[in-house]
């Protein structure tokens, strides 16, 4: 019976990660396919189709999500090179200029922004490297992502150092420490994130504290 347990157990973890994929794949199509498939049935509809004709039914339904997806990235790419555009910027500018101005939807709109932008720099990365803390009390060890650098009144320096949480790494919280109270670690930005999303289960052999 624990064998049968295990097994089942074994099988369960196995497909969570496949299952994730999936879901999240399936969800981001169908968010971009939702425009360009509401301009696709302005001129194909299946209620113009027989009801005794299944097959071409899901042809087009299927044919709805495709295309709709494809003209949404040509929509996405359009508007892309329309900002990067002298005019398509400060069209932009204007319309940050006015989301700055709603008091909510402003702290909101610039934190996902500054976060977006820290990602898409190509001579920067959101996380420059991992390293271990003591923390949150001495002999206690916590991995953290370095985000950046800075010096205080006394010109010594610290790091920004961002503690994400187990297992979900998109929440933490901001450490400015000194240089010197840091281990640096061997780990890549990867295995750190590996070794934090998995709870500790899946950890680098070469991984010393």
């Amino acid at each position: 019976m624990k064998k049968i347990n295990k097994y089942i157990i074994t099988g369960i973890m196995s497909i969570i990660p496949i299952a994730l994929t999936y879901w999240i794949i399936q969800k981001l199509f169908i968010f971009f396919s939702v425009p360009g498939k509401s301009i696709i049935n302005l001129f194909f509809s299946t209620d113009n189709i027989s009801s005794d004709s299944n097959f071409l039914i899901q042809i087009v339904y299927i044919l709805e999500y495709v295309v709709g997806f494809s003209l949404t990235i040509l929509f996405l790419y359009f508007l892309g090179i329309i900002i990067s555009n002298v005019l398509g910027k400060k069209l932009y500018i204007y319309f940050e200029y006015l989301l700055e101005k709603i008091p909510i939807v402003s702290k909101i709109y610039s934190t996902i922004k500054n976060i977006t932008d820290s990602i898409s720099k190509p001579n920067s990365q959101a996380f420059q490297k991992v390293v271990i803390i003591e923390y949150p009390r001495k002999e206690l060890w916590t991995l953290a992502m370095v985000t950046g650098e800075c010096k205080n009144d006394q010109n010594i320096d610290y790091y920004n150092l961002f503690v994400p949480t187990t297992p979900n790494p998109t929440s933490g919280y901001l450490i400015l420490i000194k240089k010197t109270d840091v281990k640096e670690t061997n780990l890549s930005v990867d295995d750190g994130l590996s070794i934090i999303i998995s709870g500790g289960m899946v950890t680098p052999k070469d991984f010393t504290i």
